[in-house]
Formats: C-alpha cells, sequence, structure tokens
C-alpha cells in the first residue's frame, strides 16, 4: 500500500528543509537504511536514509526547493500503484503541526552545496530627460540631455563610450567622461564600472534561522551592556609558558572559556535562561563558542566547561571549527548552550557588542589584545589590554549582578595561576 514519507524535522530550530539532491529517482526500489536525499536544514546539511521500503512513487519536493517539517517529501509502495488519493486526501488537510523525526532514520552529515546565485542583471538606464537642442552628433546615438551636456563642456560626443541600451550616452557617461582617458567601448572605465548592475544571492537556511533568531532575541530580550577592560600581561605569560613546557598551542580564547566557566560557577544567575513565568538557573555549565562560517555563524558548545582541562578545551573548540566550516556539525554539538563567548579579537576588533543567543541570558563579546599605555604606581607603562562586553537579557539579569561576573572573570584572567590551580593544564 502506498505510504506518505514527510519532511523530517532534524534539528530543534528546523521549520523547514531543502532538498539539495535526490539520490534515488521515480520508479527506483528503495529498500530501509538506503540514502534517498540530501535536506539542507537550518544548521548543515543532512543525509535522510529511508525506514521504509518500496518503490519512489512520487517526489513531493523538486532540488533546491523547501518543504515545511511533516510535508510530503515522497511516497512508497508498489511499482504502478495509484498514489494520487493519497494526495488529494493530504491537500483537505490542515498543515500537520510540526513533530520531532522517527527515531529510526539514520542522519550523517555532509557538506553543502555552494547557493548558486543568479547571473547579474544591469539595472535598466535612466529614463532620458526630454531635451531639444542642436547638435552636430547626430549619427552617435545618444540622449538628447548627453548631447546637450557634451556640447556644453566642449566633448566630442563620438569619443564618449555609451553604457545605455545599444551603447547610446546617457548623462552619466559625459558626467563620468575624463578628457585622455578614452576606455574601449563596454569596459570600465578607470574609475569604475560605468553601468549599474548587481546580484541576488538566494538566502540558506542558515541565514534564514539566524536573522529570524536574532531578530527575536533583539526585539524580546531588553539588552543591557556592561564592558571593561582586563589587563591580559600575566595571562600572556601562564600562556607562553605553558606552551613551551608542554608543548601545546593554547590560545587566549581557551583561557577566556576557561575563565568564564569558573565565574559562571560562582555567578550562576548569569547561567540562565528566562522561560517567561520562571527562570531557570542551570547547574551545569554548557559555553556556546561563535564560530564563522561561509553561511553565517555556527555555535558548538563546550560542554560541562567547567570540569575541563586548558587541554580538553583547546582541542575541543579546534575539532569543532573544523566539523563547522565543513558543514559535519551533528545536532547534539550545537545544543544545549547556557552561555555563550563571541570573539572577533583575532580579526583586529578592540570592542564590540554581542545580541544574546536564545536560550542563553547572557553573551560574552570578546575584542583584541592590544599594547595600551596605562599610569600604574605613579608610572607611565605598556600593558596588554583586552576589552570585553557582557549583554545581558535585563529580564533575567540585573546589572550589579553582571558587574559582580565581569569582576570576578577579570580577577582570574589577570591572576591566572587561580585560574590554573583549580585543574591540570
Amino acid at each position: 500500500m502506498a505510504e506518505i514519507v514527510r519532511m523530517p524535522k532534524m534539528s530543534d530550530t528546523m521549520t523547514e528543509g531543502v532538498v539539495a539532491k535526490w539520490h534515488k529517482n521515480i520508479g527506483d526500489m528503495v529498500k530501509s537504511g538506503d540514502l534517498v536525499a540530501e535536506i539542507e536544514t537550518d544548521k548543515a546539511t543532512m543525509e535522510f536514509e529511508s525506514y521504509q521500503e518500496g518503490v519512489l512513487l512520487y517526489k513531493g519536493v523538486d532540488e533546491g526547493k523547501s518543504a515545511p517539517v511533516n510535508g510530503i517529501l515522497a511516497i512508497f509502495g508498489k511499482a504502478g500503484e495509484d498514489y494520487k488519493a493519497l494526495l488529494e486526501a493530504e491537500s483537505s488537510k490542515p498543515a500537520p503541526a510540526a513533530t520531532p523525526a522517527p527515531a529510526a532514520p539514520v542522519v550523517t552529515s555532509t557538506p553543502a552545496p555552494a547557493p548558486v546565485a543568479p547571473a547579474p542583471k544591469p539595472a535598466a538606464a535612466p529614463t532620458p530627460v526630454p531635451v531639444v537642442a542642436a547638435s552636430d552628433d547626430s549619427r552617435v546615438k545618444a540622449s538628447p540631455l548627453a548631447k546637450r551636456l557634451a556640447m556644453e563642456k566642449g566633448i566630442d560626443l563620438s569619443r564618449i563610450p555609451g553604457s545605455g541600451d545599444g551603447g547610446r550616452v546617457v548623462k552619466r557617461d559625459v558626467d563620468w567622461f575624463k578628457p585622455g582617458l578614452v576606455p574601449t567601448m563596454g569596459r570600465a572605465v578607470a574609475s569604475g564600472i560605468t553601468s549599474e548592475s548587481f546580484e541576488e544571492v538566494a538566502v540558506s537556511q542558515m541565514r534564514k534561522t539566524i536573522a529570524r533568531r536574532l531578530s527575536e532575541s533583539k526585539h524580546t530580550a531588553p539588552h543591557f551592556y556592561l564592558t571593561m577592560d582586563i589587563c591580559m600581561d600575566r595571562c600572556a605569560d601562564a600562556r607562553e609558558s605553558i606552551n613551551a613546557v608542554a608543548g601545546l598551542k593554547i590560545s587566549f580564547n581557551d583561557m577566556v572559556i576557561k575563565a568564564s566557566a569558573a565565574a559562571l560557577r560562582q555567578h550562576p544567575k548569569i547561567n540562565s535562561s528566562w522561560l517567561d513565568d520562571r527562570i531557570r538557573i542551570n547547574h551545569h555549565i554548557n559555553i556556546g563558542v561563535a564560530v564563522a562560517v561561509e553561511e553565517g555563524l555556527m555555535v558548538p558548545v563546550v560542554r560541562y566547561a567547567d570540569t575541563k582541562t586548558l587541554t580538553e578545551i583547546n582541542a575541543e573548540v579546534k575539532t569543532f571549527a573544523t566539523k563547522a566550516k565543513e558543514k559535519k556539525l551533528q545536532p547534539s554539538d550545537w545544543e544545549g548552550n547556557t552561555f555563550t563567548i563571541s570573539n572577533l579579537g583575532m580579526f583586529g576588533i578592540d570592542e564590540f557588542t554581542a545580541i544574546i543567543n536564545p536560550p542563553d541570558a547572557c553573551i560574552l563579546a570578546v575584542g583584541g589584545i592590544r599594547e595600551t599605555p596605562v599610569l600604574r604606581n605613579g608610572q607611565l607603562t605598556n600593558s596588554s589590554m583586552m576589552k570585553v562586553t557582557l549583554s545581558c537579557d535585563h529580564r533575567a539579569v540585573d546589572g550589579v549582578t553582571g558587574a559582580k561576573f565581569l569582576q570576578t572573570f577579570k580577577g582570574l584572567l589577570e591572576n591566572p595561576v587561580i585560574l590554573l590551580g583549580e585543574a591540570s593544564i
């Protein structure tokens, strides 16, 4: 008997899926465990393996097209079986609510195909202003306004390459023309492109989800920001010693994660979530680490970060970064964060504010380390300073609570012997 296969829910935030590629054609026999299609979610591209058997009778979604979770992905049945009654019955029903995918399908990841951008469309040339003027350049294709301007400027119209339809000279060509610079017809002039053009890139599922979630966060959570300068001199010395003795490559970001986890243990209200009628204060500390990828931002989670050594944090973050860029992260890698860190210091950014990553109540924005003149004990000296900004959801966290967390965080980084003393490297 013909049976509908529905679009599975492959992540906690997925509302629709795009069929990146079909691996079976209509009429093919499908066995349980066979790879049927690659489905692009809001996080990654997943392989959908069948948990049913039968002949593929119908594809509900074309390649590159999307369907909501629980929408018709395909129909399996016996060869030649009539499935139209199923489609008619489905169209008469209200849209089904999203439910978790069946446990049986095996979901693994594969790199997502690059989105195909449509070909650039040249914008239409502006409508010429109808101005009547005498001109000796009657055989040159030009708008009346362009002819008049060329005559006023004493420019030979035949020397001006036209960017309008069919090489027609328009006003902007006369305005941009530089005597002595005669570019080849149809090529850009020395000052830049001489015709208006653009391209439109399709929005990926990941970018849609980033836009939706961060818009919701910014517009529903009342953000406030706390900024603090931290002297990283001792932290830099400790890092250099650790890497030299242990033969490791511990990064400042690893130390920031470790210090954040230790500070969260002392200030659990920062490690919380707003749930409308209650505040959830998490006892476990799972730190999301923002990683930039081509389509946007992924936030893999270092679980129980307060129990891990710097070496373990370093190895885990490196693995996550590689998997994120290859789009091989699994849902278990990015779910469950209780606090998030976004570090742009390696890009030369001194200071910024970050939007809270739901369901967290706070996110820490970390800037770069810079040599800064400071007055210490009446003497002017240079120190390595790092600026951090804590974004807080005022519904769950108050200003004093956030400030105390930053004081503890600052103390741990400025006295790394305390940070390193509580756990082995």
